[in-house]
């Protein structure tokens, strides 16, 4: 393993072989995804801690997600139970280590909605954890503060840093916890001119397919519902094709290329 500094127009690359990593396995990869979706829906509803429940595991469900990446690649079948990858496939000192980052995050959401509800009194926090205002998405819409969505998203920053590559250095190369947090806000930050247009793109891929099938819909005039039926799908695919990307990143900053961890083809070359 060995940290790798690449220019700002890597981020393009990276951006290139997400799709292309999607478009090898649309099937698998999106069957995948229904099924944390499920699993998470599932476990949010447990009473009391549920809404933070979903948070201890996104650390080893990262892992599971980044093995499907990576069978994909090697042509391997790819299945729904490759979430619980990291849980099960790298011994108990992986698997507890996996959970402490689970827990760190959510201590470190905890701050962040902390730190925004100086601003709008807990609304943010609340709409998070399922228990702000309901009804239509224009009323949902009104309720949030812009500032304090600026202010979580600009704390969140250093946090996304630390956990972008701390699961997979933990379950792949055995990294103890400390260091691993510490290479992945470094590579992060080394990196941080091809992570902000690799961000920007997928932020305007985000946006263009939300505002224009929207503009779409109310064009031919069809309901507020059939448009949300129609939006949704559009998001969840673009929504998978993002994760698969995160295992570009991986691949891009720390180049480790072996048998178990093969490499991507160049998708971001002519014809790719």
């Amino acid at each position: 393993m060995r940290l790798i500094e690449v220019p700002a127009k890597a981020g393009y690359v990276w951006f290139r072989q997400g799709l292309w990593l999607f478009r090898r396995n649309p099937f698998a990869f999106l069957t995948v995804f229904f099924a944390y979706l499920f699993v998470m829906t599932l476990i949010s509803r447990v009473p009391l801690i549920g809404p933070f429940l979903p948070l201890l595991f996104i650390p080893g469900v990262a892992v599971g997600f980044m093995a499907a990446c990576r069978d994909t690649i090697a042509g391997k079948p790819v299945w729904p139970t490759v979430l619980v990858d990291g849980f099960r496939s790298y011994g108990t000192v992986v698997a507890r280590r996996l959970l402490l980052f689970g827990a760190l995050y959510i201590v470190s959401m905890a701050a962040i909605f902390a730190i925004s509800a100086f601003v709008d009194g807990g609304t943010l926090l609340s709409l998070m954890i399922g228990d702000g205002p309901t009804g239509d998405p224009e009323t949902v819409a009104a309720s949030f503060n812009p500032l304090a969505v600026l202010v979580a998203m600009a704390c969140y920053l250093p946090v996304a840093m630390l956990f972008w590559f701390a699961p997979i250095l933990v379950a792949w190369h055995e990294v103890p916890t400390a260091k691993a947090l510490f290479f992945s806000l470094v590579s992060c930050w080394r990196n941080r001119g091809a992570f902000v247009l690799y961000g920007v793109l997928w932020i305007a891929v985000a946006i263009a397919v939300s505002f224009g099938m929207t503009a779409l819909m109310q064009a031919i005039g069809v309901s507020q519902e059939m448009a949300l039926a129609v939006l949704m799908p559009a998001s969840i695919l673009v929504t998978t094709a993002l994760y698969c990307s995160f295992y570009a990143t991986y691949r891009g900053c720390f180049g480790v290329q072996s048998p178990e961890t093969p490499d991507i083809p160049n998708a971001g070359a002519p014809g790719a």
